[in-house]
């Protein structure tokens, strides 16, 4: 190899952790080319893992590692949500049988690179596509070791897992993670109610944070949410909830 070659394999040395991925974008960043990739691939040092992206021979990489990739080097605005998000913030749920998807959000026009959908992360990989809540608000960054990761703040990924549901997360166990969220933050909430422009989300939540007695219910300027006119039927030959106009669950409005 080239003394040239060597010192950009030195550079990319540099920013080139353990356990990460290193994309096509961030080795021309780092002066290496496509043909130079595939040296070292060649030489025994890297390996791909679609087209796109490399690992570094050996290493058996975690899923974070790919949502690292696809946030700090790709820029795509997707990040960690839902109940995986909830359970990445200590939020406990059901023990599920089998391997638990890993939900990520995005924007409706993102699509998320073959490489990073086709690779095996361990579990299944669950795109929601949507825009009914603003960007950029209730997101927050972890870092393990190397690695950072954005993902849902509580409040952000609650309204998530309600817009999941009943199709993709049960409704009963929504409102049994309601019920143990006891200290949710007022401001954040309120604004993401007020930017949320799925009105299901909207009453849903209120429905069980009303239900459950929980605190923030009484921080909130309902008057600033809208919540739409007409009524939603959130399941099939339910029971009909008047003050927030919701076929629910017979379980769930039973008591009501």
């Amino acid at each position: 190899m080239s003394i040239v070659k060597k010192n950009k394999l030195k550079n990319l040395l540099t920013v080139w952790l353990d356990k990460t991925i290193a994309t096509a974008h961030m080795l021309l960043e780092q002066g290496v080319s496509a043909q130079l990739a595939k040296k070292y691939v060649e030489s025994g040092w890297m390996a791909p893992i679609g087209h796109g992206a490399y690992k570094k021979l050996g290493d058996d990489l975690v899923w974070q590692s790919g949502v690292n990739a696809l946030q700090a080097q790709l820029k795509i605005p997707v990040h960690v949500g839902g109940l995986s998000a909830l359970s990445f913030n200590g939020v406990t749920h059901y023990l599920r049988l089998g391997k638990e998807p890993l939900f990520l959000f995005v924007p409706l026009t993102v699509y998320l690179p073959k490489w990073f959908i086709e690779y095996d992360w361990g579990r299944p990989i669950v795109v929601v596509r949507t825009s009914y809540l603003p960007q950029d608000v209730g997101i927050k960054a972890y870092q393990e070791q190397n690695i950072e990761i954005k993902y849902a703040t509580v409040e952000r990924a609650l309204l998530e897992l309600l817009y999941l549901a009943p199709k993709q997360v049960d409704i009963l166990e929504c409102y049994q993670i309601v019920e143990g969220l006891q200290n949710m933050r007022p401001s954040m909430l309120q604004t993401l109610l007020e930017e949320c422009s799925s009105v299901k989300v909207k009453r849903l939540f209120l429905f069980m944070a009303d239900k459950a007695q929980l605190p923030v219910m009484k921080h909130l300027n309902l008057k600033k949410i809208d919540l739409g006119k007409g009524n939603r039927s959130i399941v099939r030959h339910g029971k009909f909830d008047s003050k927030y106009k919701l076929v629910l669950p017979d379980e769930l409005v039973k008591n009501e």
